[in-house]
């Protein structure tokens, strides 16, 4: 059931992508006299789940049954149909190849600029509504546990982050993260001093390889609730306790605490706790779970929350910076893919599924649309025959020479992207599910 939960939130997604992506491509048609012949939500080969065609429409709507994307089918345009019939009439003036080269560039654009729009409302919309709460990296007293791949470039844990590359780091959000990823030094705060780290070139492709992740907030073990009956409820432990040690070995941080319990399964511990400021001890014994009973509270309970709000109009702009930042951020992200380790971390249907939660909340969906619209756009954009990026390089290549590419040659160009678009698909679902089967 908690999958099926994320894949309707992922469905509901790339549903409203798509059809926002490819109503750019039919406005734009639509208001530069192009005939639309077809709207689709994704794709239809062999037969459709619903089509209608209202009276006096050149456009027939559909949806069909494979959700990888969706079209729209311009007269007189090669796409990933392979319809070549129009090319043995003459011109209409309704057509796609017919149209001036700077009308052509502006419809293929319009879907890579629908989804940059669209990521921009939704992320000035969410600033609207709910603002902007996040930790401040300085407030975070006891700094982060780093990933071991952070590790080998100097970061420990309990380091706190001030810069990367002189330029100051405030929250632990994507576009602070890229900064430290891509900096060539890091300065962090250590047992009171400043020290400066030197990051490695390789260390962004490093961290993809390994899966990891780079950091996490570092916090203290503190009881939020003691669940009925279980092994810390009989041993007296309640609510706001601050757990310290595990038989007199300290252990500062819920990351250095919760390791140690799987190493005690059918076994009695002594766990030391702070009440009130007061020193105890409490017995324990831990079945084969190790699970002590406990819900931990979050470093957001402990740690004081900066909280931004934002006016109807002042979170356009700051919507649009973010929207901005994300496709810059992505953008720099990207250049891993062509390396070993980013050919390792791509992943296909069943890494975005399970980017959504199993709960659903209006919040994260909101955010992670806004998220895949930006990619969308930025993989719409690569200069694949087949993409809309394929078709940009072409047509200004042709604004440039002023000579038009043969049809023939844009067949064969079409071909060759929906190879390439099709190993891509294959390979990327196919290391979801390599992944999925190892031990």
């Amino acid at each position: 059931m908690d999958i099926l939960i994320q894949i309707l939130q992922l469905l509901a997604c790339l549903s409203l992508l798509v059809i926002v992506h490819e109503f750019g491509h039919f406005i734009t048609a639509k208001i530069f006299g192009v005939r639309v012949e077809k709207f689709y939500l994704f794709f239809n080969p062999g037969f459709t789940l619903f089509k209608f065609k209202p009276k006096n429409s050149d456009t027939e709507y559909g949806i069909g049954w494979l959700p990888l994307g969706g079209y729209v089918k311009l007269a007189g345009m090669i796409d990933e149909s392979m319809d070549t019939e129009h090319l043995k009439h003459e011109p209409q003036p309704w057509e796609f190849r017919s149209k001036p080269a700077w009308q052509r560039l502006i419809i293929m654009s319009a879907g890579v600029i629908m989804n940059l729009i669209a990521a921009m409302v939704i992320y000035s919309m969410m600033l609207y509504h709910y603002g902007e709460q996040y930790v401040k990296l300085q407030d975070a007293y006891m700094g982060m546990d780093f990933s071991e791949v952070a590790k080998e470039q100097g970061f420990r844990d309990g380091d706190i982050l001030l810069s990367a590359d002189g330029e100051a780091l405030e929250s632990f959000d994507e576009t602070d993260i890229r900064k430290v990823l891509n900096a060539s030094q890091v300065k962090v705060l250590r047992d009171g001093k400043e020290k400066t780290l030197v990051m490695t070139r390789t260390f962004m492709q490093d961290l993809a390889g390994s899966r990891q992740g780079f950091a996490s907030f570092r916090y203290p073990f503190i009881v939020q609730e003691v669940m009925d009956g279980s092994a810390a409820g009989k041993a007296g432990l309640a609510a706001g306790d601050s757990l310290v040690s595990i038989n007199g070995t300290t252990y500062p941080a819920w990351s250095d605490f919760a390791p140690q319990l799987s190493l005690h399964r059918n076994d009695s511990i002594n766990v030391g706790f702070y009440r009130n400021g007061v020193y105890g001890e409490a017995m324990m014994y831990l079945d084969s779970t190790a699970k002590m009973g406990v819900w931990v509270r979050p470093y957001t309970e402990i740690y004081p929350v900066t909280h931004k709000e934002y006016g109807f109009w002042e979170s356009f702009p700051a919507g649009i910076k973010k929207g901005a930042e994300m496709f810059a951020g992505y953008g720099s992200d990207f250049k891993i893919v062509f390396t070993k380790e980013g050919m390792e971390s791509l992943g296909g249907f069943g890494s975005i599924t399970s980017l959504f939660p199993d709960t659903f909340y209006w919040g994260v969906f909101w955010y992670l649309t806004a998220y895949l619209s930006v990619i969308l756009a930025f993989m719409n954009l690569l200069p694949i025959p087949g993409l809309d990026g394929g078709h940009i390089i072409f047509l200004l290549y042709e604004m440039i020479t002023r000579r038009k590419l043969s049809q023939k040659f844009m067949i064969r160009m079409q071909q060759i992207g929906l190879f390439i678009l099709l190993f891509l698909m294959l390979y990327a679902n196919g290391m979801d599910i390599f992944r999925a089967l190892q031990p």
